[in-house]
């Protein structure tokens, strides 16, 4: 019988809370120093406590995985701690496409794939010389916001990364992508595409609260010039957002787009959960700045389901449950091929 894991951070609450909806037995592979938070949910049926989430390499963690059918659901904390390289090296079958995730990780790639997607994007600015215009400055993979800054100029740019270096949050070495702040209402959009159905969903929208740059708001100017601390785009929660209902067309060409790209560019495409994020001008135009390659922590929220979720189906179902629902449906079927890497 198939079993679903996942990381022990991030949405592995609702991940296997929807699992254990739809009649899984659950696995969560836990650090030691959140085994007490995550002993509360009697959802949770096995424990595979660890030191740190890079033991799910190890043979131990692997066999209990394998001994257990078990699937695995990528998420953040995935891609942060771990390399494309280890990632790809799972031998435990993972949700959706983990090819993709290195795409997710390289900004190189990820630009490269957007533009496939026909996303309309903000200016990709190549070295700190080239900046004209506010800019914002990202570090690789999935950061979560620490780290980001923004930028006027060259000068402003070497200041600003310098402290950062120096008070440890980036390192010396570390590649740096910049590209022109893309101002706006925030919205992040998020979708499910079945190959099973060969069906995208719109699951969503969230807005993310960052720390402590949402937080300038509230200083008075003359205070806030005074400051010489670099505001951080640390991601502290997320909350829902609804779009005027002549936007979604728009919403769904963008999902489906990206969908065919990710098909084009690598196999075997966009499965399950992803997000596209960006923000509305005052036109009510969308500018794509990212995407997640897999479920977002966004998707949090709509534990008891979402909005656009109502409309497509007659029960609750949140993006944990949905997961849980393709791999039972691919199961019962004998294509957990079709949906795993």
């Amino acid at each position: 019988m198939t079993s679903i894991a996942t990381l022990g951070s991030h949405c592995s609450l609702q991940v296997l809370k929807g699992a254990k909806d739809e009649g899984f037995k659950t696995l969560l592979v836990c650090e030691k120093k959140r085994e007490k938070l995550y002993k509360r949910f009697p959802f949770i049926d096995e424990l595979i406590v660890v030191d740190n989430f890079k033991e799910v390499l190890d043979s131990k963690c692997q066999s209990i995985l394998e001994q257990n059918n078990a699937v695995l659901i990528p998420h953040g904390t995935l891609i942060a701690q771990m390399s494309s390289d280890e990632i790809e090296s799972i031998k435990t079958p993972i949700f959706g496409n983990k090819w993709i995730l290195r795409w997710e990780s390289d900004r190189e790639m990820k630009e490269k794939l957007m533009r496939e997607a026909n996303l309309p994007m903000p200016k990709p600015v190549t070295h700190p010389s080239q900046i004209e215009k506010l800019s914002i400055v990202k570090r690789q993979g999935a950061a979560g916001g620490k780290g980001y800054f923004m930028a006027a100029n060259e000068d402003d740019y070497n200041t600003k990364r310098n402290q950062l270096i120096s008070e440890g949050i980036i390192s010396k070495d570390e590649t740096l992508y910049i590209q022109e702040y893309a101002a706006g209402v925030l919205a992040y959009l998020t979708f499910f595409y079945s190959p099973l159905k060969d069906e995208l969903e719109f699951y969503g929208v969230d807005q993310r609260h960052e720390s402590d740059i949402e937080g300038l708001g509230r200083i008075p100017a003359d205070q806030q010039m005074k400051s010489n601390k670099v505001p951080s785009f640390n991601v502290i929660g997320n909350s829902p957002l609804v779009l005027r209902e002549s936007l979604l067309d728009e919403v769904y060409t963008m999902g489906e787009n990206f969908v065919e790209a990710a098909k084009r560019i690598v196999a075997p495409g966009m499965n399950g959960p992803f997000c596209i994020e960006g923000v509305y001008d005052e036109n009510a135009k969308f500018t794509s700045f990212e995407f997640s390659a897999r479920i977002v922590a966004g998707s949090n929220i709509y534990m008891d389901g979402s909005p656009y979720y109502s409309l497509l189906f007659n029960e609750t179902m949140s993006m944990g449950k949905r997961i849980a629902r393709e791999i039972k449906i691919a199961d019962n079927e004998k294509q957990l091929d079709k949906i795993t890497t």
